[in-house]
């Protein structure tokens, strides 16, 4: 099968206020990559190189991959934790499992053990201090995993301190608004991959069209059933949102499906943290 035709890589940079950061943090850099679907068709090498030099052209101190890093078979994780062993970060590569990453154990298995070889960290119901104990990073498992209970983790951080929450779906916000997440990264929707300019990403469009047609017309309009499968809230399909008290921020992923990418260019994306 030939290559997706997709678009260039576009960086976005943004600077995001963290409530109550310590101020030996202010001004750590962050690189966020999503959702690659390495497997010889969705993502291109070049893309993938492009990728890996602008994030380390950026020196950031901690990168964080929020999820799926293949798409059904587990096989290219190999080949990719070798390509991904390239990135350069101060305080390390972390990441979390998106629903293509969890489609069995085993497959969980297989990812997690092969990026761990090239000391890339895929935090499950896990937390680490990378930057010290006065900042969490929290890792959960893809919100439509069964393992994708957070309450249990959230009870494990004093309520004072700071956190950045890496979870691939962005549904999960709706849930986390009851716990303290001062920064969510999340990808899944690809940005929506078709943007039309003055509407939004397409998918927000055919929820719409969806919610005004008869329900025995519904499978008859492309992709109108699969888009309304990928996540419930396209409004939050790429970039910045505010969720309650929480703050979200979504980025559209490298890797492409058909029909591929209009005015929505695959992302790398930069933040910088503040107070």
């Amino acid at each position: 099968m030939p290559l997706i035709i997709t678009e260039p890589l576009k960086i976005e940079k943004i600077n995001i206020a963290i409530p109550d950061l310590p101020p030996s943090l202010i001004g750590t850099k962050i690189v966020q990559l999503s959702d690659l679907h390495y497997d010889g068709v969705r993502l291109a090498e070049k893309l993938l190189a492009d990728a890996i030099a602008a994030s380390n052209t950026e020196e950031p101190d901690l990168i964080f991959i929020t999820g799926d890093f293949v798409t059904d078979d587990p096989t290219p994780i190999t080949q990719l934790a070798l390509r991904l062993k390239e990135l350069k970060s101060k305080f390390g590569i972390y990441g979390c499992l998106g629903n293509h990453d969890s489609i069995s154990k085993d497959t969980e298995k297989q990812i997690i053990e092969a990026l761990g070889k090239v000391d890339i960290k895929v935090l499950f119901n896990d937390i680490v201090y990378p930057l010290g104990e006065e900042f969490a990073i929290v890792g959960l498992p893809d919100f439509w995993s069964k393992e994708f209970q957070p309450r249990e983790i959230f009870t494990k951080i004093q309520d004072y301190i700071p956190r950045i929450v890496l979870s691939h779906n962005p549904d999960s916000a709706k849930v986390l608004q009851k716990y303290r997440v001062d920064l969510q990264l999340s990808g899944h929707t690809h940005g929506g991959q078709v943007v039309i300019p003055g509407y939004g990403a397409a998918p927000i469009l055919l929820q719409k069209i969806r919610k005004s047609t008869p329900k025995f017309l519904r499978n008859y309009i492309p992709y109108l059933k699969e888009c309304s499968s990928v996540v419930r809230y396209w409004q939050w399909s790429e970039g910045w949102h505010q969720v309650g008290k929480n703050q979200l921020y979504v980025n559209r992923g490298l890797g492409t499906y058909a029909p591929g990418r209009f005015c929505c260019p695959p992302e790398l994306t930069v933040i910088t943290l503040d107070c």
